[in-house]
């Protein structure tokens, strides 16, 4: 089968669907199916399967920035592949936002599937709510990742949705090589926003032991100031960007993986990765997080925004040896449900029963 992944947003920038699309993409082409991954590429492709559809423009979204390709540029290069490829099926990951998707959306001529990934409003969606259903109406079966997510699109589109849960290529994380540390560490990955909560984490390392250590990945446009207003801290390490291989060796390293996120997740792939690498997990209490972690069993879950109960549940982590086990252990069993080998055969049952007579929109 030849399949189509189209994704938003650039796939040389970090961002949880561009893991998705990508690691879903390695696994259908392991079980024999010729997929490829249409999407906008802000330097090389990262892999020899991706068509690159033109370079991305930051755009506000759900209180982020997201690399989309809006412009007809990156619309003619996306047509073109669809007519040169004679794809089977097309796979459209957000499928309404502006760029190869809605593109692909409205011009593909073949069985067309979306997945909605985003939970929370949408003013774009409130305000275009009659254009938007109607482009809806092209898809040929809607997938969410969430529950909230569903909700989300249910709520703003109307129809149907089944909820697959994202997935992780688990053994990529299990069998990474630990990186060395050098004290108690805790990794912190998200880009560097506000709601993505960096800057409470750093509060709560003021109450944690001296020789605690702090790995921070990725950056975003808080850095600078978070870098210079603690500057002063040499148990802080700033990584900047990391390529997947030293994500999963940081992930196998770490003594406790933290996501001190305020809101807007709709899933928690992160905290999927850092069970498959066997780190202990603190996190916000958030919905999309209690989708993949129970709390007290796979991880420890704290009220979002505030430092002091981070604080508390990182040096529980760190201080007691039988509780990071058994969060680890708990971890290492829930993930193996999220396997990305699960979600691309799931996939691939839907993609067959496209445009069957028992079919939905």
């Amino acid at each position: 089968m030849r399949i189509a992944q189209v994704c938003p947003y650039s796939l040389t920038l970090p961002g949880g669907v561009q893991a998705q699309v990508m690691g879903l993409t390695r696994v259908l082409r392991a079980l024999g199916h010729e997929a490829r991954v249409l999407g906008p590429c802000d330097g090389p492709p990262p892999e020899p399967w991706v068509t690159p559809l033109g370079v991305s423009i930051p755009t506000a979204s759900n209180g982020s920035v997201a690399p989309i390709a809006p412009d007809p540029s990156a619309a003619l290069r996306t047509i073109r592949a669809l007519h040169d490829e004679e794809f089977d099926v097309v796979h459209l990951h957000e499928p309404l936002v502006p760029g190869p998707p809605l593109t692909a959306l409205i011009v593909a001529d073949v069985p067309r599937l979306g997945t909605f990934h985003r939970a929370g409003g949408s003013l774009a969606y409130r305000r275009l709510r009659p254009v938007v259903r109607r482009l809806a109406k092209r898809l040929d079966a809607r997938c969410a990742v969430s529950e909230a997510a569903a909700a989300t699109a249910a709520a703003a589109l109307g129809g149907r949705y089944e909820v697959l849960f994202n997935g992780i290529e688990v053994d990529r994380f299990a069998s990474a090589e630990p990186w060395p540390t050098e004290g108690p560490t805790i990794l912190f990955m998200g880009r560097h926003e506000p709601r993505k909560g960096l800057a409470v984490l750093l509060e709560a390392m003021a109450r944690l032991p001296s020789d605690v250590r702090l790995w921070v990945g990725s950056d975003g446009p808080q850095t600078r100031q978070l870098q210079s207003q603690y500057a002063g801290d040499p148990r802080i390490a700033w990584l900047g960007r990391i390529d997947d291989a030293e994500k999963a060796r940081r992930l196998r390293g770490a003594d406790v993986f933290c996501a001190p996120s305020l809101g807007g997740e709709s899933f928690g792939v992160v905290l999927l990765e850092a069970m498959a690498a066997g780190a202990p997990v603190v996190a916000s209490d958030l919905s999309g997080y209690r989708t993949v972690a129970r709390a007290g069993v796979d991880a420890l879950l704290v009220p979002p925004g505030e430092e002091e109960p981070l604080a508390a549940a990182l040096c529980r982590v760190l201080g007691d040896p039988a509780l990071s086990a058994e969060l680890r252990s708990s971890g290492e069993r829930h993930v193996a449900g999220f396997a990305m080998e699960c979600l691309a055969h799931r996939y691939l049952e839907l993609y067959d029963g496209l445009g069957s007579p028992d079919g939905h929109r």
